[in-house]
């Protein structure tokens, strides 16, 4: 039955009031649990998702193989603490049941059941009429055995030279299909072979070549088997930010990456004179971002006269360390403007020099006003023939 909200016409004291219910929705399974076959030592989960209105709720119950007429409880903690429940509610309710380190034993139906019937618990009613079940039957099989070569360690001394990781499948209760090679959660492209022995080599060792390898056996009616082979190397350091320019205020990020395994521990230390002091989250202005071989520090609203300098970020993980430093130069706002002001600067100094200059004259060099614009010069040779014209004259 479908939840629905109804309206009640009630008469009270002559009045007529509008009372609103909701009619009540059996329970009703939106997601119900899929049967699977996993090997020994996995983990599996089950899911079940119920609505219905109250809320239901929801357990679990286990039988054995062709027993499925003794069904029993399940409880979080059971079967030494491998068992677990977890649930939620709230629109729906959602359960989800999960056993790790799975042993033969485990093997059996699985079973969600749900209700919202009020007298669900009542021992003298019928189970098969209060609650619903959705079963999934979990098949476990024998792990098979595999051999495979030691964790390899790369060092200086091994640089450039080759390595060959291998595997071998020596028990097994199904007959394998293939095998490949996955390096850190991918597959080697030209690994795939039938061969139960399968061997991976490397021609020239290098940090990158580090990581997680591991070989996978498929089986045409059983799950993929696979072990995992560690080749561990120092972290090398194959990329950063050599320098970063910024103004006062603005944000700055500097950024390192490296290669090796496993993956390192990332730090940031800034250069204060001679030493170097560790950067932390703590300030509120720096922020340090970690993931695998990949490291980020960012810096809030720049101060030009504390934050400019040398960043060292350094990866360290058990094989080696590794480390490489940044250049932060943080720049003045008023930058832009110091073109226009060094063209200022000389021509005031221009300005000044010819003021100067132009005050410090010599005297004589400068012309009286009140003296004749031209010098006026006087002739003694003319006044002398004049003076002789006269007195001849008076003879």
């Amino acid at each position: 039955m479908h939840s629905r909200t109804a309206v009640v016409a009630v008469v009270l004291l002559g009045h007529a009031m509008l009372l609103p219910f909701t009619w009540a929705q059996n329970a009703g399974f939106v997601k119900s649990p899929m049967s699977e076959i996993k090997l020994t030592g996995d983990t599996f989960e089950l899911y079940c998702d119920v609505v219905g209105n109250p809320v239901p709720e929801i357990q679990w119950w286990y039988a054995e193989i062709n027993r499925a007429d003794s069904f029993k409880q399940l409880w979080g903690g059971a079967r030494k603490r491998r068992v677990t429940i977890n649930t939620a509610h709230g629109a729906n309710c959602v359960s989800v049941l999960g056993i790790t380190r799975l042993t033969l034993e485990d093997s059996g139906t699985y079973e969600c059941r749900a209700s919202n019937d009020p007298k669900r618990n009542d021992h003298r009613q019928n189970p098969a009429l209060s609650w619903i079940r959705a079963q999934a039957t979990i098949t476990v099989l024998q792990k098979p055995k595999i051999n495979a070569s030691d964790q390899i360690i790369l060092s200086a001394e091994t640089h450039a030279q080759p390595f060959t990781i291998w595997c071998n499948l020596t028990t097994t209760d199904n007959v394998p299909q293939e095998s490949f090679w996955m390096k850190n959660g991918v597959e080697i492209d030209t690994t795939r072979t039938k061969n139960k022995d399968t061997s991976h080599r490397i021609n020239k060792a290098k940090a990158d070549d580090a990581g997680e390898y591991m070989c996978v056996y498929t089986f045409e009616k059983a799950p993929n088997a696979n072990t995992t082979i560690e080749v561990k190397a120092a972290p090398d350091i194959t990329g950063h930010k050599r320098s970063e320019n910024k103004k006062e205020g603005e944000n700055a990020t500097m950024y390192c990456k490296s290669v090796g395994y496993p993956h390192p521990v990332w730090t940031w230390r800034k250069l204060d004179g001679i030493f170097y002091t560790d950067i932390d989250n703590s300030s509120g202005r720096f922020f340090i971002t970690n993931r695998d071989n990949y490291t980020e520090l960012n810096v809030l609203n720049l101060d030009i006269t504390t934050d400019p300098g040398e960043y060292h970020c350094n990866a360290t993980n058990m094989i080696g360390t590794s480390g490489t430093t940044t250049i932060l130069r943080v720049r003045s706002l008023l930058a832009p403007l110091w073109p226009f002001l060094g063209v200022l600067a000389e021509v005031i100094i221009l300005v000044i020099i010819i003021v100067v200059y132009e005050k410090r004259k010599k005297p004589d060099e400068i012309m009286d006003d009140d003296e004749p614009a031209v010098p006026i010069k006087t002739n003694s040779t003319n006044n002398h023939k004049e003076k002789n014209i006269r007195q001849r004259n008076q003879k």
